[in-house]
């Protein structure tokens, strides 16, 4: 279905847009060939390596694709908006009315400026975001503690060792208590990934730097990639918890694996096993790349849920569609029954789609505050 829909755009643009143009079709056959080879290079890619998730080709090319791919998808759009106002024109005048000349090529120049601006704000090093999260009986002297929350970095060709070393300069910076990774670090193997990684182990925080995996770690051999992030200085969470201490007051970490999991006969995600055994008075912090199932995770007695996964959306307007498979959860702050729940829209996004209109990158200083 991924593939067909990726294929509907470019139908649109060829026969509404390419194929009208007063061009040669000796000119136009191969343009539309290449965007139909564009259109669908994450099947391309699945056949010729195995995986649409981490395809080994020049950095370069890989941008080139993700502008020509967004160019099609806005497009695609710019086109029915024109059909649309043209049928309404028609309807109005009573007489069939033609595009005029002009209206393609500019609709051409607008998809692709946008698309490349959409690429440039994906692949930037993301501002610093800062955000507070009352939680009902936070020792007083948790009041003000900060934790920076990395998500979603997706470390590939598109994202690689200078782009990492730059996110760990800034979250450094930020000068937090704690730095937490909700998943999805990597698109690659360990032999493909080692350089653009390792810059990681240069993160650091007074109470340390947690990771939990994400569906894009079970991709490329998660129980490898676990044990590469402990090598690297961060301490995992799988269904465990870990208590964190100031001032002889502490609260609860937890951790979950993710949804995926099981799909690779390992565990899947389980809060109470997560929790059991904590401190029953403890507030309870949990790390869960996909926030679909918060509900649940309130339901137990969760006070914060951090969680990534769902890239904000990307662009402005899909977060409606991406909320779908995700029970309603997209970007941003929600409170779900007495839990505070946070889903960042991501560091980094995936390569196959790596464009941002309206909903930027983040680093995430999350504050939580007493009430």
């Amino acid at each position: 279905m991924f593939h067909i829909a990726t294929l509907v755009p470019w139908i649109v643009v060829i026969f509404r847009t390419i194929w009208p143009l007063p061009i040669a079709p000796p000119v136009k056959t191969p343009v539309a060939i290449a965007l139909l080879l564009v259109s669908q290079h994450h099947l391309i890619t699945k056949v010729l390596t195995g995986t649409m998730f981490s395809p080994e080709i020049p950095r370069v090319a890989m941008i080139s694709v993700n502008v020509a791919f967004g160019a099609i998808l806005v497009l695609a759009v710019i086109q029915l908006v024109v059909d649309c106002l043209l049928l309404l024109i028609c309807a109005i005048k009573r007489r069939r009315v033609r595009v005029a000349g002009p209206v393609r090529p500019i609709a051409i120049a607008i998809a692709l400026t946008v698309a490349a601006f959409g690429v440039s704000q994906a692949l930037r090093i993301p501002d610093l975001k800062e955000i507070e999260l009352p939680v009902a009986g936070l020792p007083a002297s948790f009041d003000g503690y900060r934790i920076v929350q990395l998500t979603d970095l997706h470390l590939s060709h598109l994202f690689q060792a200078d782009w990492t070393r730059d996110v760990v300069n800034a979250t450094n910076a930020a000068g937090a208590d704690m730095i937490v990774v909700t998943g999805d670090l990597i698109d690659g193997t360990i032999e493909a990934r080692r350089e653009d990684i390792q810059p990681l182990s240069a993160l650091a925080s007074p109470d340390g730097v947690w990771v939990v995996p994400g569906n894009h770690e079970y991709y490329f051999g998660h129980r490898d990639w676990m044990e590469h992030f402990k090598r690297l200085g961060m301490r995992g969470l799988e269904n465990e918890h870990t208590l964190i201490v100031k001032d002889g007051a502490s609260i609860t970490l937890a951790g979950v694996t993710d949804l995926s999991a099981t799909e690779f006969g390992q565990e899947g995600p389980n809060v109470k096993r997560a929790i059991a055994g904590a401190p029953p008075e403890n507030v309870v912090v949990l790390l869960d790349h996909q926030p679909r199932y918060a509900r649940d995770a309130a339901d137990l007695g969760v006070d914060v849920q951090l969680s990534g996964h769902t890239h904000g959306g990307m662009i402005f307007g899909f977060n409606q569609l991406i909320a779908k498979f995700n029970n309603g959860f997209v970007p941003g702050r929600y409170q779900v029954g007495k839990m505070a729940l946070y889903v960042s829209n991501g560091t980094a996004l995936w390569i196959g789609f790596a464009l941002r209109l309206g909903v930027p990158s983040e680093l995430t200083v999350i504050r939580l505050r007493s009430v």
